[in-house]
């Protein structure tokens, strides 16, 4: 998976679909988040006595970390190691969260030096919710919330893409994943039903640069058709 998504749904919206009290300021669209960026994530609170819709900075970074930096390293967690890992285990024992997107993006390679974006999305009306996992860096006014996106292996037609996905979860399976105890079933694998539902949508080289913004990014481009053997992943990020 590549380290770029889209979430462009309102403050109002995401604390509706979610049943969360809202705790932003409000969200702007963002059609090419990149790693460090502000992004939108439900969370369970206990002072709040429930869920809260918050943001987030995307790359979690653990509380004992001497500063932000390593937080564009960290954006991904991956589902054979969170649970051990020193950085991101407690989390994922304590601090699960849902990362709502319109759908995430991923590059492929062609015939020589050409490369393909293309956008993973379930379409206008519903969207693409990620099991991510938070913590809180920093003390005072000087605390941060940041977060990690889970990733497994693909699965389905998302192997043509990438050898790796987000964990994408299924509406049944988000208060498993806010509230249930710490379970290996936590981690399994994104439904091939709700799998075949996403759309893999070629889209233009624009999204590639990280000041581009804007609903256009999402937009179809003519592109061959995808079969196995044809086309080779670009790995450009950590998932």
């Amino acid at each position: 998976m590549c380290g770029r998504y889209a979430t462009s749904r309102s403050n109002v919206d995401l604390s509706a679909l979610f049943e969360a009290a809202d705790e932003t300021d409000g969200l702007e669209p963002d059609y090419n988040v990149a790693p460090t960026d502000q992004v939108p994530v439900v969370r369970v609170s206990q002072s709040a006595g429930g869920r809260v819709l918050s943001s987030a900075r995307w790359g979690l970074v653990p509380s004992w970390a001497p500063d932000l930096k390593g937080g564009a390293r960290m954006i991904n967690a991956r589902s054979e190691t969170v649970a051990d890992s020193k950085a991101f285990a407690q989390s994922f024992a304590k601090r699960r969260c849902l990362v709502p997107a319109d759908g995430w993006f991923e590059w492929v390679r062609g015939d020589g030096k050409t490369k393909q974006a293309y956008f993973m999305t379930l379409g206008d009306d519903e969207p693409c919710v990620f099991a991510g996992i938070w913590t809180v860096w920093g003390k005072g006014e000087g605390r941060v919330l940041t977060c990690s996106i889970i990733t497994t292996p693909a699965v389905d037609d998302l192997a043509l893409i990438h050898d790796r996905m987000p964990l994408v979860l299924p509406a049944s399976r988000w208060e498993e994943w806010l509230e249930a105890p710490v379970d290996e079933r936590l981690l399994a694998p994104t439904p091939s039903e709700h799998v075949a539902r996403l759309e893999l949508r070629p889209v233009g080289a624009r999204v590639g640069d990280v000041r581009n913004d804007g609903r256009d990014l999402l937009d179809r481009v003519p592109a061959p058709a995808l079969r196995p053997g044809d086309v080779e992943p670009i790995d450009l990020t950590l998932f």
